[in-house]
């Protein structure tokens, strides 16, 4: 799936579009440069499955949990801060990934070895405002 946009409006469309194609994913890897929209991207995802409260950066506390009705928890993982797979680890991160709650991890590459093989890379790249979001499925 290929996708573009030119403003943050358009996210929600897209986020459930990409939801609607995969419904029995619940890993997401959102790839991208610093600013290229992963967190607004999932933002929107946590908007289309009506999760309680803002959606917010987890820089500082590598994960945040947000809560839906419909698929009971969310987790934002940023794994920008870690300095290797042990960190992630430590928090428990296999539980995360084993609990069949959506999963949305910005900076995947920094655990790439840990994260399950069926799942869905989302890669954003931004030139001059617009954006070009590229979704595939890995197995």
């Amino acid at each position: 799936m290929k996708f573009t946009c030119s403003s943050t409006d358009e996210l929600k469309s897209i986020a459930a579009q990409i939801l609607q194609a995969f419904p029995q994913h619940r890993i997401f890897l959102l790839e991208g440069e610093m600013g290229a929209g992963k967190t607004t991207l999932t933002k929107s995802f946590c908007e289309i499955l009506n999760c309680e409260g803002a959606a917010s950066s987890p820089t500082f506390s590598i994960v945040n949990e947000y809560f839906s009705p419909s698929n009971k928890k969310v987790y934002h993982f940023d794994c920008y801060r870690l300095k290797d797979e042990n960190e992630a680890l430590d928090i428990g991160i296999e539980d995360y990934l084993d609990s069949n709650f959506y999963c949305f991890i910005e900076w995947p590459e920094k655990i790439f070895n840990l994260i399950p093989s069926n799942h869905i890379v989302i890669q954003i790249e931004e030139e001059k405002l617009i954006r070009k979001i590229t979704v595939t499925e890995a197995r």
